[in-house]
């Protein structure tokens, strides 16, 4: 089978397509094109981390042996690590690139190969353009082999999160916070940083413990996934917290007193106005276009500018690389409905370490929960926001183009008249009522996502309801079985 890159690398299950030849072949095409094109602008080194996966540090020893004797110096991670401390050390230490062996929220049994940018970032569409030309047409390399070093980034990254947080409101908090990390890479590290910046919080850990197989979940920070934390904060009321981040600690969670979940967009919008409120930061407003209303009313409400994009993290990093080289188009936050967020002065990559720092400075800031923080929001902006969304696992014999090509051509969904379609990634109707239907097909396995948002739970349920039995429709191998 052909190596796919998606929206942020290549993911694959381990020792069927993720094997160790094939991530090298991967290091070899990322090594060729980072000499070609990359390493000018930022040096002949590279950075290699990996998270708690099965073969995850053999994995990132391949990449970095095919990367030195492709004439790259390496800087090799000793231990697991989040992504967003991996692609800190890029920028750190002047690299070309950065690679995290990773498959962030997918199951267990996947490994994947994250490229980042030399601006610490996610690999935008023309560096991973770079990468597949060079799978398609290998070189060759006859140069001096590069070396190898032991990565030690811990500190700094630390000592990047203060700049980025208001350390004096945060040492006054005094609630209650558990953060749990799935048993991924970011096991150890919100502890670690709350003993290196002197927060005298009542931080534990759920599922602490480094697991290749995430203590039977998929690592994701949706509900499916939360029902332990969500249990063990039921009976909390206040200013208790729950901050979950996912496999490789890029994405952030939050599940608030009384065990609710708190998802991304509301994590968005109370981040965004505690940012330009309270901390006083001003620039643009990024969201993918399966992102909720309630950022764009609220972003029109402080007066800022909204940039919509496709989804993936990769055309939101473009946004703030833009916003480095031309200070009126400088981005205050940007965010994906995965989870994934960065803020202005940051690097441009999703940190759910730093994100869960910063919904602990709202509250400790404003003297409010998450939820009543973005009930305010909701008052405000005039809008109920219900949201959900539905991953449907398909046959190969399903008929993308047609659904898509019928989504499009909708009047109406669950009785609610289409008032404009949204074609940017997938098929995005806007219905009445303020309400959302997205449809939008993976391009590296047959699924589809269903995104819908609406003023009620009613609402919700029967919108979402009809676009699932939509897109069954189309799927004939799913009716013949």
């Amino acid at each position: 089978m052909p190596i796919k890159f998606g929206t942020d690398g290549w993911r694959d299950i381990i020792a069927e397509e993720f094997t160790y030849a094939n991530v090298q072949r991967v290091a070899r095409a990322h090594a060729q094109a980072l000499r070609q094109s990359r390493a000018q602008a930022g040096g002949q080194s590279v950075v290699v981390g990996f998270d708690t996966r099965f073969q995850g540090a053999n994995f990132a020893r391949v990449v970095a042996s095919e990367m030195a004797e492709n004439g790259l110096d390496v800087y090799l991670a000793a231990d697991y690590l989040p992504t967003p401390a991996l692609s800190f050390a890029v920028v750190h230490h002047g690299a070309a690139g950065g690679v995290m062996v990773t498959a962030s929220h997918n199951p267990p049994e996947y490994s994947g190969y994250k490229l980042k940018g030399d601006y610490g970032g996610s690999a935008t569409p023309a560096i991973v353009a770079e990468v597949e030309a060079a799978l398609d047409a290998p070189g060759t390399y006859s140069g001096p082999r590069g070396t190898v070093r032991p990565l030690d980034i811990r500190q700094a990254y630390y000592a990047q999160l203060d700049r980025q947080l208001d350390l004096e409101v945060l040492r006054a908090y005094r609630g209650r916070v558990v953060h749990d990390p799935m048993g991924g890479a970011a096991c150890g590290w919100l502890t670690g940083y709350a003993e290196h910046a002197g927060l005298n919080l009542d931080l534990s850990e759920l599922h602490g413990r480094p697991d290749p197989l995430f203590h039977g979940v998929n690592p994701e920070p949706v509900p499916q996934s939360l029902g332990e934390l969500m249990g063990l904060l039921a009976g909390e009321s206040g200013q208790t917290l729950g901050v979950v981040t996912d496999g490789d600690a890029d994405r952030v969670g939050a599940v608030t007193a009384g065990g609710q979940f708190f998802n991304s967009h509301q994590i968005f919008a109370v981040l965004t106005a505690h940012l330009y409120r309270v901390r006083g930061l001003r620039g643009r407003v990024v969201k993918t276009v399966s992102g909720s209303r309630v950022i764009e009313l609220l972003a029109g409400k402080l007066g800022l500018e909204v940039l919509e994009t496709p989804v993936g993290f990769k055309y939101i990093t473009d946004a703030f690389l833009e916003g480095q080289d031309d200070e009126s188009k400088a981005v205050l936050i940007g965010g994906e409905e995965s989870g994934g967020l960065s803020s202005r002065g940051h690097i441009p990559e999703r940190d759910g370490l730093l994100n869960s720092l910063l919904m602990i400075e709202a509250m400790a800031a404003s003297g409010r929960s998450l939820s009543e923080l973005f009930a305010d929001i909701e008052a405000e902006v005039g809008f109920q926001h219900h949201y959900d969304r539905a991953d449907l696992h398909l046959s190969d014999q399903f008929d993308k183009a047609a659904l898509l090509a019928d989504a499009q051509a909708s009047t109406e969904v669950a009785g609610r008249a289409v008032e404009g379609v949204n074609t940017r990634d997938g098929v995005k109707l806007n219905l009445a009522g303020g309400a959302s239907a997205m449809f939008r097909a993976s391009g590296t396995e047959p699924v589809v996502r269903v995104y819908v948002e609406a003023q009620s739970d009613s609402d919700l349920r029967a919108i979402l309801d009809e676009a699932t039995r939509r897109v069954y429709g189309y799927d004939p191998g799913r009716e013949a079985g």
